[in-house]
């Protein structure tokens, strides 16, 4: 595998594997029967900044809402330092801001410590398997706990023995003649992600921990975060890979891509853009300029194409959106899962303040398009909006709404 782990960040621990996938589970969709993919329902923020014992059940299309202050971003936060964790990138490089991670009111015990707690369910072939995590903050930034279960068993768990070591000492369900095995993992890594290439996987108790460590790292794994940004977004820009980057400022070139490679795709994003942006919409287009770069346009039918650096801003982050939501992690700029085919992972879009700059009409295309794929089950949205979003994400069957203001 080669690439950014999580957009904007690229991951310096080793590289982690993935067995082989060990064979389907189905479940009914609107469709027929689809492949039940690992995908992650539920966010425990047991100690987190101003979150505390809160457990959150996420649906395919789920959005946070609330009043400034209460939380929206620090719950997506925590969602995406899970996944950059469960990608392997190191501890240090996930929290560069511990401290503020944790509880205000929690006071240092006898050696000056403190820290907070995070974990998460993933579901998927194995059934629901749960993830736990105690980091320390303070003195010194590390995983001092961490906790793998499914099935009513403790899978894998860790803690510190010795402060003054780098390492915590690990411990995961082996069965046979040796029912546990021991070893030291280090303290600024995931061990879930670690075991893939720890375990023989020769016994059936070895097996099983295996499967649940893949799910978990393939549910985790599995996430997009898209923030954009449109004053990036109006420049033509040089065509090249044409992989979407967290802030969309690559627009163009990625609409260059599509245009060509996904026409389905890129007819459909059309249809969108008539139900969200201003005036007729035909088509959306790219022009190569002169000067090597691309621009993408707005078809108007027998009018002059309008460019989108012409575009609101509403109307740019609206069209960012919809095109994350119409493409996957081969157009995304996001690590791709190799070892593990496309029909056993589902993207989970995870997109703060997603709103931000949409009017109603916008913000109701949007969910429907959601709800509408997350329903083949491809696409899951977590995601943070304002009060007046909310209600319009109430009045859309599929959404799932966690007001965070009570």
């Amino acid at each position: 595998m080669s690439g950014p782990r999580v957009p904007g960040h690229r991951a310096s621990g080793p590289r982690v594997s993935v067995p082989e996938a060990r064979g389907p589970v189905t479940a009914e969709g609107r469709g027929g029967p689809f492949v039940a993919r690992p995908a992650v329902t539920e966010l425990r923020l047991s100690a987190f900044a101003g979150h505390r014992s809160a457990v959150h059940v996420l649906g395919p299309v789920t959005l946070f809402t609330g009043p400034s202050g209460s939380g929206k971003s620090t719950a997506l936060r925590a969602y995406e330092a899970l996944a950059r964790l469960g990608a392997g990138d190191p501890l240090d490089e996930v929290f560069p801001d511990a401290a503020d991670c944790v509880p205000e009111r929690a006071r240092p015990d006898a050696q000056g410590r403190r820290g907070f707690r995070i974990g998460c369910t993933v579901d998927g072939p194995e059934g629901p398997v749960h993830l736990d995590l105690a980091v320390q903050a303070e003195p010194r930034l590390r995983i001092v706990g961490e906790r793998l279960t499914g099935r009513g068993r403790t899978l894998l768990a860790t803690a510190l023995r010795d402060p003054g070591r780098s390492t915590v000492q690990a411990e995961w369900h082996t069965a046979g003649a040796t029912p546990v095995t021991r070893a030291p993992f280090p303290d600024d890594l995931l061990g879930t992600a670690l075991l893939p290439l720890r375990v023989a996987g020769k016994t059936q108790g070895q097996l099983e921990v295996l499967a649940a460590a893949e799910q978990v790292v393939i549910g985790l794994r599995s996430a997009f975060a898209c923030d954009p940004r449109p004053e990036r977004m109006r420049a033509p820009v040089p065509p090249g890979e044409g992989r979407l980057r967290r802030g969309c400022g690559n627009l163009a070139e990625v609409l260059h891509r599509t245009h060509t490679d996904c026409p389905r795709r890129h007819h459909r994003l059309a249809a969108v853009a008539g139900a969200g942006c201003a005036g007729p919409v035909t088509g959306v287009g790219v022009r190569e300029l002169p000067e090597g770069t691309v621009r993408a346009v707005l078809e108007r039918g027998g009018r002059p194409a309008t460019p989108l650096g012409r575009l609101g801003d509403g109307e740019l982050r609206y069209l960012a959106l919809a095109l994350t939501l119409l493409t996957g992690p081969g157009v995304l700029e996001m690590d791709r899962i190799a070892e593990v085919p496309d029909a056993m992972q589902s993207l989970t879009l995870l997109a703060d303040n997603l709103d931000r700059g949409l009017d109603g009409r916008q913000v109701g295309e949007l969910l429907r398009l959601a709800t509408g794929i997350a329903a083949d089950g491809h696409i899951r949205v977590a995601g943070a909006v304002g009060e007046r979003s909310a209600g319009e994400a109430r009045r859309t069957p599929g959404v799932t709404v966690v007001d965070l203001g009570g």
